[in-house]
């Protein structure tokens, strides 16, 4: 299914679902034993509230990454992160609105409770998750790179329980031939007999060229058949919320039910760009001022560092940031900033990691050059050796480019072509499926990349 643009495996809204029931449910069993409720709504208000901000703290420490949390180690360590975020953060609460607190330590004995159940429920959970038999299975139609590219990611995450059968060849010859992992297991001839033996609920069509290769009658008799049949580009979307770039025809662009940015939407996304630049500056005014100061007190010089950037249909704008480099640190040809780079200052390397150096960006925001939520501006120069280099480059100009953006919540900071490309995935997705919902959770999780670090480098 799909979660405003997102989309989301039917394993994580069922672990979702029953561990907000939990969580709730322990809550709620622990006030009733603490007494009779006088005020029964505003008890399940004030409960609510602590079940939302587990919740979140639990997505916020990585705990619906089904492939991350797969052995016990990672369960108890990320659950133990999260009750522990979630206790500070709502003892905080308390202290500033009392009026908001459960009473008579109702969270406190309840946590324990909470941890017990969700620990439980999440091994039986995962042990279900690897039986071969709740697996759904898939055929893989190809054996070129798209079809190699979707073996290995369904054999590298968990998140949506695949389990790939092998791989599907013109030429008899090279049946039992190891492609990946799995093997070819026959010809387009087979497909009938390989749905009904092994259970395929799945086929992927991953070929290079379908003229005269497609099996088209056998592809039908299976569809109808009750096997839902894909092409490798919606299932790599599925899986990894990127464009399948290798695959990635100009006819897919021009007839897909994406990639195009109605006027209301573009009107509206501007009003919330104001209204999140503005609020945003107001509530990280005191993180800015202390950044400047930093800045000015390590290395003295300028605290803001501007750079000529590309932005939507290819227009060039300036761009604000807080340095983050000593001063001169570029002269002559530009270079891409690396890891480890040694023109990084102490304070930039922290500002870096938790993306503070792009704070000045809100006054682009509000001037217009920017939106909140986009793909990143790049330098002119990178840009036309990218746009040379990389096909369907250009595209990623159709829209304005961001503050943040749905490749920065997913990938670390670039620094080289190869970054770029796998950026552009992202950023391709993004105007794929743009919309207001979409850039909402993408803010979501700016916050997160922020607090904690993650996707920056």
């Amino acid at each position: 299914m799909r979660v405003f643009k997102r989309h989301v495996s039917a394993r994580s809204v069922t672990a979702f679902v029953a561990e907000n029931m939990l969580i709730f449910g322990s809550i709620a069993a622990v006030a009733r034993l603490h007494g009779p409720v006088d005020a029964p709504g505003a008890v399940l208000w004030k409960i609510g509230l602590v079940v939302a901000l587990c919740q979140v703290s639990l997505y916020y420490n990585d705990f619906y990454d089904l492939t991350l949390i797969d052995s016990s180690r990672e369960l108890v360590i990320h659950l133990l992160q999260a009750t522990g975020a979630a206790s500070i953060v709502l003892g905080v609460v308390y202290l500033a609105l009392p009026s908001l607190d459960l009473g008579n330590g109702i969270f406190v004995t309840s946590l324990a409770l909470v941890l017990v159940g969700i620990f439980t429920w999440r091994l039986v959970f995962n042990r279900l998750g690897r039986a071969r038999r709740l697996r759904e299975r898939v055929l893989i139609v190809g054996t070129g790179l798209a079809a190699r590219i979707i073996a290995r990611q369904i054999l590298a995450q968990r998140e949506f329980g695949y389990d790939v059968v092998g791989f599907i060849d013109n030429d008899p010859a090279r049946i039992g031939e190891s492609v990946v992992n799995p093997r070819i297991v026959g010809t387009p001839a087979d497909l009938g007999w390989l749905v009904a033996s092994h259970g395929v609920a799945r086929i992927v069509v991953a070929l290079p060229d379908r003229r005269g290769a497609l099996p088209v009658q056998e592809l039908i008799e299976a569809k109808l058949s009750g096997v839902r049949i894909e092409d490798a580009a919606t299932t790599y979307e599925r899986l990894t919320g990127k464009i399948l770039l290798d695959d990635l025809r100009p006819s897919a662009l021009i007839f897909s039910d994406g990639f195009r940015v109605s006027r209301p939407t573009r009107l509206v996304k501007r009003v919330t760009d104001l209204l999140l630049a503005l609020v945003g500056s107001m509530l990280a005014a005191p993180l800015m001022v202390v950044t400047a100061l930093a800045i000015w007190l390590e290395s003295g010089g300028p605290v803001l560092y501007t750079q000529e950037r590309v932005g939507e249909n290819g227009k060039p704008f300036i761009v604000y940031k807080f340095r983050s480099m000593r001063p001169g640190a570029e002269t002559g040809t530009p270079v891409w900033a690396r890891d480890g780079d040694d023109r990084v200052t102490r304070v930039g390397r922290i500002i870096r990691t938790i993306r503070i150096d792009e704070l000045p960006q809100l006054w682009n925001v509000v001037k217009g050059d920017m939106s909140f939520v986009g793909p990143r501006p790049e330098r002119p120069y990178f840009v036309a050796q990218l746009c040379a280099a990389v096909p369907f480059y250009a595209q990623r100009h159709a829209v304005k480019p961001g503050v943040t953006g749905w490749a920065q919540t997913r990938y670390r900071y670039g620094s080289s072509v190869e970054d770029a490309i796998e950026k552009l995935r992202y950023d391709l997705y993004y105007i794929k499926h743009l919309s207001i919902l979409f850039d909402l959770t993408i803010v979501f999780d700016t916050v997160k990349v922020i607090l904690f670090g993650k996707g920056a480098k």
